[in-house]
């Protein structure tokens, strides 16, 4: 069980739990609350209920349950493992979370069928403690807690902006800037609702740039990100007229290169190891298509 004491006022009970729990979807929020698992000074209430100074929130977390997600045999390049997370280098093309449309074949089946007897039971459901995403299509650097302490400790380093992430990618055009930032809230597209936008309304999102190289047409980058926005860089690369080559959703995806996927990597982390506070620095090489066409570009350059 958790007690919370309040010290703030008219907040939605879900929105106010939600800030004190960032590994929890809203969608587990509510649950929990509609569930009789939330009482607010000892009783139950809606998930609509505003919070009062002083109101003393407890909330118990039922026993995790085994989740129907089937373990799958399938390779991943191991980073970093060792008794509370492993840090993988995501291949392009590899979903992260099953879903509609990818109900396997996921870097998830593949984390249950390595880590079966050390899960994150967060959410009520024994899975991969998955803290932070990668596009399907970008490849890299990602960490999986494999314990609860794990995943709540690495979920406020990523919400605390201590998780630092360092991304490379080719971009079309000639970008004549050396370093830039690109400050453009982003929320989903009133267009497409699969998509997302640079939003007046949307939520802040801050994109750091430094140019590696130019080459004829392209440019490579060196990106930072301060948030986490749903397809951040690919949105505010596009909306500054460099979209990132390869990109299907933000670009037309035509490239001389006929790469399918967005050329982009994470390319190292940053962070604290979630339980012995150690600083941790990892790096992954980009994949072997993404050399392949640098190599094309210096030939051409030369």
């Amino acid at each position: 069980m958790e007690n919370i004491i309040v010290n703030e006022e008219d907040l939605r009970l879900d929105t106010y739990i939600s800030s004190k729990y960032e590994n929890l979807s809203r969608t587990m929020i509510q649950k929990l609350i509609e569930d009789g698992n939330v009482l607010v000074n000892d009783k139950p209430k809606k998930i609509s209920y505003k919070i009062k100074m002083g109101d003393n929130i407890k909330i118990y977390f039922p026993e995790a349950k085994e989740v129907d997600i089937k373990p799958q045999e399938i390779p991943l390049e191991i980073i970093y493992e060792d008794n509370d997370i492993i840090v993988v280098n995501k291949p392009k093309g590899l979903v992260v979370h099953p879903a509609n449309g990818n109900p396997d074949g996921t870097l998830v089946n593949a984390i249950m069928a390595l880590c079966k007897n050390s899960l994150s039971g967060i959410g009520g459901e024994i899975r991969p403690g998955i803290v932070h995403r990668l596009d399907k299509d970008t490849s890299g650097l990602l960490i999986v807690a494999k314990n609860d302490l794990a995943h709540i400790n690495l979920s406020n380093q990523i919400k605390e902006r201590q998780v630092k992430k360092i991304y490379i990618a080719l971009v079309r055009g000639i970008i004549k800037e050396d370093y830039a930032t690109i400050n453009m809230p982003i929320g989903r597209s009133t267009v497409d609702r699969k998509k997302m936008a640079v939003r007046k309304d949307g939520k802040e999102a801050i994109t750091h740039f430094k140019v590696l190289k130019r080459y004829k047409n392209y440019t490579l980058l060196e990106i930072k990100i301060d948030t986490g926005r749903t397809h951040q860089i690919r949105v505010h690369m596009a909306e500054i007229g460099h979209p990132v080559v390869g990109d299907m959703v933000y670009s037309n995806g035509k490239n001389e290169f006929d790469v399918k996927g967005q050329m982009l990597h994470a390319k190292s982390l940053d962070f604290k190891h979630p339980i012995t506070g150690k600083e941790m620095h990892l790096e992954a090489e980009v994949p072997e298509y993404f050399k392949e066409v640098l190599k094309k570009l210096e030939r051409d350059y030369e």
